[in-house]
């Protein structure tokens, strides 16, 4: 069995603010079998330790170490590029407070802003898209926290960062320099450092093709998918001759612990 069970949040453990039946009882038994996990969000909405309250609420204890997300990897990524760089932010206030807390100046000057960061974000409007479209036309770099086209919520989906990128791409002619999130390497590394385990004894079990399982392949986890997110079994069956297959695929998250007892 594997060391290290990597969950995404939206659509596999939960939706919204309801817990996936048998979620609780699955990541309990991983841990009582002595297996390190780890949940794992592209959604920069909240904390760390946001996260791990709300996991805790619905009845899946968690610390904040044990969550990683994509505010998390973007403020390292930032950090790491340019260390207290001012930023122009597309995104909710937790982000933002995140940022400033790392020790970045948050400005709406578009001729002082260094960075443009998007994120998934619910109150983007024309003068946010302006600001943006200003700085980035001034030399700004332009990064953001994921590429999902939309988030999976109680009773459907709704539009994610990938719609504010796109929209930022169509008015500056400029492609996103990097989308820290999944499925990209540094979501991958954050999240097997976390671990200290190697990737070929970990599992990533998410509900996306393009992020989760992507991510998964490309690091050399092995790969679950769940069909309570945005993967159904239709989409699933156009994706067979691609190479963002599964290797295992659950009906829910309940399904998995098939794979502790097998």
């Amino acid at each position: 069995m594997f060391g290290g069970f990597i969950f995404d949040l939206d659509g596999t453990v939960y939706l919204s603010d309801k817990l996936i039946p048998g979620a609780d009882r699955v990541i309990k038994l991983i841990r009582d079998k002595g297996r390190k996990v780890v949940f794992l969000s592209n959604k920069p909405l909240q904390t760390r330790e946001d996260y791990a309250a709300k996991l805790t609420r619905l009845g899946i204890p968690t610390k904040p170490e044990e969550v990683i997300n994509s505010s998390f990897v973007m403020t390292h990524y930032l950090k790491r590029h340019s260390p207290g760089a001012k930023l122009f932010v597309i995104g909710e206030p937790p982000f933002v407070d995140e940022l400033k807390r790392a020790g970045f100046a948050i400005t709406v000057d578009p001729r002082e802003v260094e960075y443009v960061v998007a994120a998934f974000d619910r109150t983007f409007d024309y003068q946010k898209l302006n600001t943006a479209f200003q700085a980035i036309k001034l030399g700004a770099h332009f990064v953001a926290t994921n590429p999902d086209r939309t988030c999976p919520v109680e009773g459907g989906e709704v539009p994610d960062c990938a719609a504010i990128i796109a929209a930022l791409e169509a008015v500056t002619l400029k492609k996103v320099e990097a989308v820290v999130g999944k499925p990209s390497s540094m979501m991958a590394e954050a999240v097997l450092d976390v671990l200290s385990l190697k990737a070929d004894d970990c599992i990533l079990i998410g509900d996306r093709l393009e992020t989760d399982i992507k991510m998964a392949k490309e690091s050399g986890m092995a790969a679950g998918i769940v069909l309570t997110g945005v993967t159904d079994e239709r989409s699933l069956e156009k994706s067979k001759h691609t190479s963002l297959q599964p290797d295992f695929v659950f009906q829910t998250i309940a399904d998995v612990e098939n794979l502790l007892i097998g």
